[in-house]
């Protein structure tokens, strides 16, 4: 993306995520943040029931790393102008604000092609551009998670309550990526034809791509699927279910076809009698035995730690995965051996500051990323690339036009 300008006028984490991996992929986007306030998600001091440090922030470093910040204030007419000034020079503009406040600020699709007929328009909603709620704003805790269906498939009917989202920003960072994934495929259209299309993502929509298999099901049966609570399993395969070690942990077991996996298996597993046992030989016996064959595998299991089964099944043929957090994640070899963690220059001069990377690769080679701008940082920066002269610059300034 060397080369490509990005306008980003957008706040929180969906769409600033999408301006973050057309950073990683070597664009220069320009953020645009209130002068006072910046994004309003720098004064978060929350998430998830932690409190966070303002100047380690990790709402503000993972959907902000590589991009260049620029104090505007559009709601003034200063402000727009200078707004357009720099979307002339831009490829692509990307905002999450609503319609309304579009128009209000006058930076909707007609404000911004007046000045870049060529100019790429990506918008990122809750609910969509079209229809009777195009209006209504939202938040992945309710449209991706809460309204989607997606929380509800994940809550097991036993609960007999609803399932809060346990990850901040989840659906946001799937919807960024798939905002960056139209922005490339606009970006390679206009190269081929010369037609600067418009782009819509919400996240409604990318909660239902996510699940878009069980959607598809339960639109052709008008049966909803339900995860299970922990201990059962409605499995026909017991090489297919979570089972419970010595310690506590989990070891998901998931071949999802066992065919040529049975003896391996059940030799990994240190039952290696059942590969002869004619009720788990081959696949047919062993899914009309399903039941007595998830007992014997739970009590091996359970017999051994959770650090033993990590380490034991690695010769495993079949699939299998250790039950982690979000935090072993961080010290997973395989994790460290792809490149998965990032580490970037502290706002705050401290330790470095450890980020996710992008999931993409280019050519095996980790993509290089630096920290998210404090809010206003390149303000004179990119104000005197664009040649704006310093008077100008300090005239904008004491109208708190810019910061």
């Amino acid at each position: 993306m060397e080369g490509v300008r990005v306008l980003e006028v957008a706040q929180f984490t969906f769409v600033p995520a999408a301006g973050a991996i057309l950073a990683d992929w070597g664009a220069d986007v320009i953020k645009i943040e209130h002068p006072v306030r910046g994004d309003t998600q720098r004064g978060f001091i929350n998430m998830g029931g932690f409190q966070l440090d303002p100047n380690r922030h990790p709402l503000i470093e993972h959907p902000n790393r590589g991009k260049r910040s620029v104090g505007i204030d559009v709601s003034t007419p200063e402000g727009q102008e200078v707004l357009y000034e720099i979307a002339k020079t831009a490829d692509v503009f990307l905002t999450n604000y609503m319609p309304q406040a579009r128009q209000k600020n006058k930076f909707d699709i007609e404000h911004i092609r007046a000045v870049n007929p060529d100019i790429i328009y990506a918008r990122g909603s809750a609910y969509g551009d079209k229809g009777p709620e195009r209006l209504v704003g939202g938040f992945d805790g309710t449209a991706f998670w809460t309204r989607s269906g997606v929380g509800h498939a994940l809550t097991p009917e036993e609960l007999g309550g609803a399932l809060p989202q346990g990850i901040p920003a989840f659906g946001d960072s799937i919807g960024g990526m798939n905002i960056a994934g139209g922005i490339s495929a606009a970006l390679f259209h206009r190269e081929r034809t010369g037609e600067a299309v418009e782009i819509d993502v919400s996240l409604l929509s990318t909660a239902w791509w996510a699940a878009g298999a069980s959607v598809t099901q339960g639109m052709e049966t008008g049966e909803t699927m339900r995860s299970l609570m922990p201990g059962t399993t409605t499995s026909v395969n017991p090489f297919m279910a979570n089972y419970q070690t010595s310690d506590g942990g989990t070891i998901n077991l998931c071949i999802v076809s066992p065919t040529g996996y049975i003896r391996d298996a059940f030799e990994h597993l240190g039952l290696p009698e059942l590969a002869d046992d004619p009720r788990f030989c081959d696949v047919m016996p062993l899914i009309q035995n399903a039941e007595a064959g998830v007992q014997l595998i739970a009590e091996a299991i359970a017999a051994k730690p959770f650090e033993y089964w990590r380490q034991h099944l690695k010769t495993m043929k079949g699939q299998w995965a250790p039950f982690q957090s979000l935090v072993d994640l961080a010290t997973d070899e395989q994790a460290i051996a792809n490149d998965m963690i990032a580490e970037v220059e502290a706002s705050d001069g401290g330790a470095p500051f450890k980020v996710v990377r992008g999931p993409v690769q280019f050519n095996h080679e980790p993509l290089e990323t630096t920290r998210a701008p404090q809010a206003s940082e390149h303000t004179e920066i990119v104000l005197m690339e664009l040649g704006l002269e310093w008077d100008r610059i300090e005239e904008l300034k004491d109208k708190g036009a810019i910061a």
